[in-house]
């Protein structure tokens, strides 16, 4: 078993990407706090570079490069966010790109992608296997592959904004964490137990797409096939290996979220924070909401992991 990742690789990460991400604001709303009748703090990885807390891990893993993978270049597969953080820290990095991307990810992320220098292979995610077609691509090519989520340096790049919202904040009595392929959420795993190791975290997926949560209760790493959910972000058939040991050890519970509530959230914040969050983005905001009498007179802490929505979907989405 290759040892697990600790949060001095976080600390490490944190020291790597300084002066490249964004340190994102920590944002709180007084209606919210009266809802949830708590005290709740808003990370808003929305307002990352290139939208969403992905640019940490992608930033982290690429810096670690040496000069031979640098001119070989690097290969990704994903939806959208990784694909748009692989390809904004190549090009930060001068390292050449390859995104394998499905046909139907969200136009906006591929033009990013495409914006930030990324050379993209599309795939189509109901009948081919992006991670197999990654694979054939670093092979090929002498590419390294940087998968989205279960690589050590990518996760601790991503419990990087769980360590900012604990410098900002404090300790916290819960934590709420959107969760697809368990980079982000197994990240912050890691900054918790060190900085506030007394506080409750929760994973939360979409409804239609509960592997992680099926995981932890059967203790193992449960396949899907790919859900039907607005959630695109996670849309993942399975945890990794080195997230799911991360998570089975140190996560309370897994959560899900309805896509009615995810839409009801966008709402929220959007008329009463004035920010943009995709629907993956509002998964922890959505439980923390399910579980208002639970939270009562707690400190509350939520991930908005992403902002990257067409303005189009998200209008179409509001309107219904």
């Amino acid at each position: 078993m290759t040892s697990l990742p600790t949060y001095e690789d976080v600390a490490a990460a944190a020291a790597r990407i300084q002066g490249h991400a964004h340190r994102t604001p920590v944002m709180t709303s007084r209606t919210l706090d009266e809802e949830l009748g708590a005290q709740v703090f808003l990370k808003c990885e929305n307002l990352q570079r290139m939208g969403a807390f992905k640019f940490r891990g992608a930033f982290n893993a690429l810096s670690r490069f040496d000069a031979a993978q640098r001119r070989a270049g690097v290969v990704a597969f994903s939806s959208g966010n990784h694909a748009q953080a692989i390809a904004l820290a190549a090009r930060l990095l001068g390292i050449p790109a390859t995104i394998v991307m499905p046909h139907d990810a969200p136009a906006a992320k591929v033009q990013a992608t495409l914006g930030y220098g990324g050379q993209v292979v599309r795939y189509d995610r109901y009948t081919e296997d992006r991670e197999q077609i990654g694979r054939d691509l670093a092979q090929r090519h002498g590419l390294t592959l940087i998968p989205p989520y279960d690589h050590a340096d990518v996760l601790a790049g991503q419990g990087t904004a769980a360590r900012e919202l604990f410098e900002e904040v404090g300790p916290l009595d819960a934590l709420f964490v959107p969760l697809g392929g368990g980079g982000l959420l197994s990240g912050t795993a890691l900054a918790t137990r060190a900085l506030s190791p007394g506080c409750e975290l929760y994973g939360v997926e979409p409804e239609a797409g509960n592997d992680g949560q099926q995981s932890l209760s059967e203790g193992r790493i449960v396949h899907i096939d790919t859900p039907q959910t607005i959630a695109d972000g996670a849309q993942t058939q399975h945890l990794g290996h080195l997230t799911f040991a991360i998570i089975r050890r140190d996560v309370q519970a897994i959560l899900t979220a309805s896509d009615a509530e995810l839409v009801d959230c966008m709402g929220f914040l959007a008329t009463r924070m004035k920010l943009i969050v995709e629907p993956t983005g509002c998964l922890g905001l959505a439980a923390a909401r399910q579980r208002a009498g639970q939270l009562r007179g707690r400190r509350v802490g939520i991930v908005l992991s992403g902002g990257n929505v067409d303005l189009q979907r998200f209008c179409s989405l509001l309107a219904h």
